[in-house]
């Protein structure tokens, strides 16, 4: 029997001992004597493992502590999705009812200098509020007026059930029927009481637990509860602040052996490599001064890998090459940042939205940094590509509803998918064409066609006034890859050079842009097919919405583009909707940028219609069209501006063009008074004033008339 009193050991007093089981004796080591113990030196290296003697009690004691620390981590992981769920629900709604995220953004953008923009942000937060106010002063007026509507639909009512009673009784002899509609009304309101009252009680006990169950919900997707109760695949350090140690640590794990040996060299390991850890939007940018023999393209192909090292998704780092050589800028999102909507469009909310063709910028969404992503059009072609199904439509769409509030813009709409996605054009665009047949395929053609004649009629008179001509093709794709022929046996499809659409958008890509003729397009699947080499270069905007493949990504927004880190082909199909990369001078860059990430805004049909309408009320009254018309004879102005003012010597100008609106509203509505000086200064008929207003002088009509004669009898 082994003694099992306690006794002394290594100064601590052991309370029980159990026997050792004899076959574990022989692994228990010797002990040393003095003189082994005098003379062995401390080892270097790590001890060896001992053997540790478990009692079957100590066991059941750790596993009660393991379930006891479980289901302690499971009721503080839970609880903190429900506490933090209701915290991220309760500041959205204080967002949602206050000015509070316009205060958050004039802080941020007065910290970070910009004064313009923390001006912009002070506007809309006044505005919001007065917005706020004029609904608060509507509330309080409404309980008068409903008390004033229940009171007359109360007598209404009274007076329908008597009618209807009245009615019922002399149709039955019977004077009691004047009170059944009334006692019918009595019965269905009381079934009503009684259907409610059950209802309500299921309800009530429900609505608390579903309740319960929301905010739980958003806590759990966002992670709310604290690192250490989290489940063991989340508290690898996802959504962990990047420190300089965590970039350098990831640059280092790459896998590039000089990098790597370069790193542990540096004296401050690695530090010297990074610039400032800023904070850009939802996440944050650093850059990255690489040390010799390492290229940024090998920093660029291992995306994936980095974004693994610094314990994010590959969609949540993004690599851009600034200026400065063998430097990579990186962009690393806050953990799940990018799954949230970045709010509504300006287009929705602000009820005042004008735009300027020529120096307006449209409200396209945010880049990556928070900062708003906007959008200048004016002379410039657009080609936004993309898989199907991911946005390309509302994005294309929400840039020609931020043009449309400007009334001097014409448009003329190709859908070629035909399922309604423009149909709120109808009465802004003087062309609209839906559908997908090789019949529309061909009315699109001509109306590209019919472009390109206005075009050659501004060129060949440049006194001819002119209007913004914005030619939107969407579904682009259709058109290019359509084996329909005209009577000619000219294809309306392909890339040759009797390819007619083809050939109509090449020449407004030559020379639309001097005379305010451009092009938009909308094609999905970049390919050298559907998308021919000298068409998708045309143009100035390059945008593209997640892509396969990297060759498609190339042709989509160029090589440059793709070379200096941008990558439509790494955006995830079906969660990065409305997320396009933008090449191109339409958005203002950085030095040296080349592409720029932006999350636009999503308008959905029924907003969009509603945008378009006031947009029409913005705009002279337009006729649109299912086709292109023929081209007709040109207007001889100087002939209608003769005859509109008959025999008076001189009349104003105001009336002279109210006058050439009646005579022709189509070619005069839009006509100014800076449009007739134009027109007639190089005639030598120019408006005079006299008596303080400008005038139009008949004689001087007549002289322009003869002297146009003598020209061409010359």
């Amino acid at each position: 029997m082994t003694d099992t009193a306690p006794r002394p050991v290594n100064g601590h007093t052991v309370a029980k001992l159990h026997p050792v089981p004899p076959e574990l004796l022989d692994k228990v080591p010797a002990p040393a004597t003095p003189e082994e113990t005098q003379t062995q030196q401390p080892a270097k290296g790590p001890s060896k493992p001992r053997l540790h003697i478990r009692t079957g009690q100590a066991l059941k004691r750790a596993a009660k502590a393991d379930k006891t620390r479980t289901v302690g981590h499971l009721a503080v992981r839970h609880t903190g999705y429900l506490v933090g769920g209701a915290r991220i629900v309760t500041r959205r709604a204080w967002d949602g009812r206050s000015a509070a995220r316009y205060e958050r953004m004039i802080r941020a953008a007065e910290a970070a200098g910009n004064l313009e923009e923390a001006k912009e942000w002070e506007e809309r937060g006044q505005q919001f509020r007065a917005a706020r106010h004029r609904r608060r002063m509507e509330l309080l007026a409404s309980p008068q007026q409903l008390g004033k509507s229940a009171l007359a639909g109360t007598a209404v009512g009274a007076g329908v059930l008597l009618g209807t009673g009245v009615a019922l009784a002399i149709a039955n002899d019977d004077i009691g029927d004047v009170l059944v509609p009334a006692m019918l009304l009595i019965d269905a309101i009381r079934w009503a009481v009684v259907i409610g009252t059950v209802v309500w009680g299921v309800a009530s006990m429900l609505l608390p637990w579903a309740l319960l169950a929301g905010l739980w919900a958003v806590g759990q997707h966002q992670h709310t509860a604290p690192q250490w109760a989290l489940p063991a695949s989340l508290r690898s350090g996802d959504g962990a602040p990047i420190t300089p140690s965590i970039v350098v640590t990831a640059m280092r794990d790459l896998g590039i052996g000089p990098l790597k040996t370069a790193i542990k060299d540096m004296g401050d390991v690695g530090a010297q490599m990074l610039s400032p850890i800023v904070i850009a939007g939802c996440g944050v940018e650093v850059d990255v001064h690489l040390p010799s023999g390492v290229s940024t393209e090998e920093i660029q192909n291992r995306r994936k890998k980095l974004a693994e090292n610094l314990n994010r998704h590959e969609h949540e780092v993004f690599i851009s090459i600034p200026p400065s050589p063998r430097t990579v800028r990186l962009w690393i999102a806050d953990s799940g940042a990018l799954d949230e909507p970045i709010g509504p469009s300006p287009l929705v909310t602000d009820m005042d939205v004008k735009a300027d063709y020529k120096s307006g910028r449209a409200p396209w969404g945010q880049d990556l940094r928070g900062d708003a992503a906007l959008m200048s059009l004016f002379q410039r072609m657009l080609l936004i590509t993309g898989l199907s199904n991911q946005g390309k439509t509302a994005s294309l769409r929400a840039l020609a509803l931020w043009l449309a509030f400007d009334p001097r813009v014409e448009f003329r709409i190709g859908d070629l998918k035909g399922i309604g996605d423009w149909k709120m054009f109808d009465g802004l665009a003087t062309v609209l064409i839906e559908g997908p047949t090789d019949d529309h395929v061909l009315a699109v053609t001509e109306m590209v066609e019919e472009a390109v004649r206005e075009m050659n009629r501004r060129i060949l008179n440049p006194d001819h006034p002119r209007r913004p001509l914005v030619v939107i093709v969407d579904e682009a794709q259709v058109a290019y890859g359509c084996g329909a022929v005209d009577e000619h046996k000219n294809p309306l499809g392909g890339a040759k050079a009797t390819s007619r659409y083809f050939r109509a958008i090449k020449a407004i890509h030559d020379q639309g842009r001097a005379v305010d003729v451009t092009t938009w397009e909308g094609t999905q699947d970049p390919t050298n097919d559907n998308l021919p080499k000298r068409s998708r270069e045309g143009n100035h905007i390059r945008a593209s919405l997640v892509l396969g493949t990297e060759s498609q990504a190339r042709m989509a927004v160029g090589d440059a583009a793709i070379d200096g880190g941008a990558a439509p082909h790494k955006l995830r199909q079906g969660l990065d909707k409305g997320t396009v990369v933008v090449a191109g001078d339409g958005l203002q860059m950085a030095a040296g940028q080349t592409s720029v990430t932006v999350r636009t805004h999503y308008i959905d049909e029924d907003q969009a219609k509603e945008i378009a309408s006031r947009a029409k009320q913005a705009r002279a009254r337009v006729v649109t069209r299912a086709a292109a018309e023929k081209p007709t004879a040109p207007v001889d102005h100087l002939a209608d501006i003769i005859q509109v003012m008959g025999d008076e010597p001189k009349m104003r100008t105001q009336e002279v063009l109210q006058r050439l609106t009646e005579l022709n509203r189509a070619e005069y509505v839009e006509w100014t008074f800076a449009d007739l000086k134009q027109y007639l200064e190089p005639l030598g008929a120019e408006p005079y004033k006299t008596g303080g207003v400008m005038h139009v002088s008949a004689e001087r009509l007549i002289a322009a008339v003869l002297h146009r004669s003598e020209d061409a009898g010359e």
